[in-house]
């Protein structure tokens, strides 16, 4: 419905493009069930390497955008993020103790929808100490109302050894279903894979963006020799890479990768590399959930695309 009604889609902003997305959704509101029946594509998933399981590629970060009170407004409008996402068939939501009150919105919203099920929770354990590692993923397991957790990463590396340790453990007694590390900098690549290499590890996760894109020089192929699945966290860089095209049209050859507004330019170049298996960007809007979404749906660039986008980035 949104190319039909937009022509030239790619030279759209992100902003015009969720603008239309709402008009859009008026029309099929008003237009009845043939209009409402309109094919969607469904989402890419990528596999998890060590399992198997299959990922949808775009998921939901709750950094600063779920950290919120029991306003009934603002938890309707995070409810409404987690549908859409969910409608979608999308799965993955991150979270950490570190964001607030972040975990006990998400948990609480799950149990209210009753889409527990429907999600992949990943969290992390973010302090010093066995024992305070394992009362902090016990209120994460609580606040989360999950019992068992899809993912659970050591944040920022911090006593790393001494979590992996736990994780082990709780892993092997069906507590956890995944274990990662993370980490948000450049310059802590390096330790990031220092860990991957002395132990098996399901997941890893780091900032990538087409404006930071030092992990393709090493940290990408690591990860993808070594069977880890790797989420992305950052990849608008806080926002601040929307600034940077405002005002600025798409070019025309993103229409060559489906791709029709910059949140999707950003997130497509990203997915186009074959180690990424999920991206999360946060957000507190549903419109720009659906924005996200489409970022997972039809043509991904190639390496030669991608080269291209690149390199376009680093002229405006």
């Amino acid at each position: 419905m949104i190319g039909d009604a937009t022509p030239p889609a790619p030279r759209l902003t992100r902003g015009e493009f969720l603008k239309l997305i709402g008009a859009a959704g008026l029309m099929l509101a008003a237009g009845g069930g043939q209009a409402a029946a309109a094919p969607v594509a469904p989402l890419l998933t990528r596999a998890i390497p060590k399992s198997g399981e299959a990922l949808p590629v775009v998921g939901l970060g709750t950094w600063q955008t779920f950290d919120v009170g029991g306003d009934a407004a603002e938890m309707a409008q995070r409810r409404e993020v987690l549908a859409t996402l969910f409608d979608a068939g999308g799965k993955v939501v991150d979270s950490s103790p570190m964001y607030g009150r972040a975990e006990a919105v998400v948990g609480t919203l799950l149990a209210g929808m009753g889409r527990r099920r429907d999600a992949f929770v990943a969290t992390k354990v973010w302090t010093r100490g066995r024992d305070d590692g394992v009362r902090q993923m016990q209120s994460s397991s609580a606040k989360l109302n999950a019992p068992v957790i899809d993912l659970m990463q050591v944040h920022n590396l911090l006593d790393v050894w001494t979590h992996l340790e736990t994780l082990k453990q709780w892993k092997q007694q069906g507590r956890v279903r995944y274990v990662g590390i993370t980490h948000y900098t450049a310059s802590a690549l390096d330790d990031l894979m220092a860990v991957m290499a002395k132990t098996p590890l399901d997941f890893v996760q780091f900032a990538y963006s087409i404006g930071e894109r030092a992990p393709e020089k090493r940290m990408l192929a690591f990860a993808r020799e070594k069977g880890v699945a790797v989420l992305i966290n950052r990849p608008f860089e806080a926002g601040d890479m929307f600034g940077r095209v405002r005002g600025k049209p798409l070019p025309d050859w993103a229409a060559e990768f489906d791709c029709r507004s910059w949140g999707q330019f950003f997130l497509k170049y990203i997915l186009g590399h074959p180690a990424v298996t999920c991206v999360i960007p946060g957000t507190s809007k549903p419109r720009h959930m659906v924005d996200n979404l489409g970022a997972g749906r039809g043509l991904l660039p190639d390496a030669a695309m991608r080269r291209k986008m690149a390199d376009f980035w680093d002229k405006l």
